[in-house]
């Protein structure tokens, strides 16, 4: 009998902000994985409305009750900052055929690079338009009802989203 290999694997994203769907594809991640890092990187393809501290505190303030979860940030590729963690594991959510598309892309490049796997989760259907572009976009033109806000990000972010916005 062999004993168990402890698995570890990494959702990555720039969290900016996150979503109810980002913390479900965490807590459905842990499922599979015995220990994940939510890794906050960055993506120069997007302008942040949050600094990665921002990002970072948010996640830890709504993961602190999850054991396994760990928070951290990184710069560069996304394959060496998981190897750097000693995992071979990323777990993905995917909301869409647009999605699918791009992290098929991006699975394909970390398995030639890096001989790292891609686990994809598929988004429960009411998180499946949940994008956090959107949700940005939704607050700067005005909206600040925080409990129709909290239908897509949780409470305190949506609280931090107006405050942002000086609503």
């Amino acid at each position: 009998m062999s004993a168990h290999k402890s698995k570890r694997g990494v959702f990555p994203g720039t969290f900016d902000p996150l979503t109810n769907g980002h913390l479900d594809v965490i807590k459905r991640g842990l499922n599979i994985v015995d220990d994940l890092i939510v890794a906050v990187g960055h993506n120069p393809e997007k302008q942040a409305l949050f600094t990665p501290d921002e990002r970072i505190e948010m996640l830890r303030e709504l993961t602190k009750d999850l054991e396994r979860v760990r928070i951290q940030s990184y710069q560069g590729l996304t394959a060496e900052f998981v190897r750097s963690v000693k995992s071979d594991v990323i777990i993905r959510g995917i909301r869409d055929n647009v999605d699918l598309h791009y992290e098929l892309q991006q699975a394909n490049i970390n398995l030639a690079i890096g001989g790292i796997e891609t686990i994809f989760l598929l988004a429960r259907d009411q998180f499946a338009m949940t994008s956090s572009t959107y949700i940005k976009q939704i607050v700067e033109l005005g909206m600040v009802d925080i409990e129709r806000l909290s239908r897509l990000v949780p409470h305190p972010v949506a609280e931090r989203l107006i405050a942002k916005f000086g609503k």
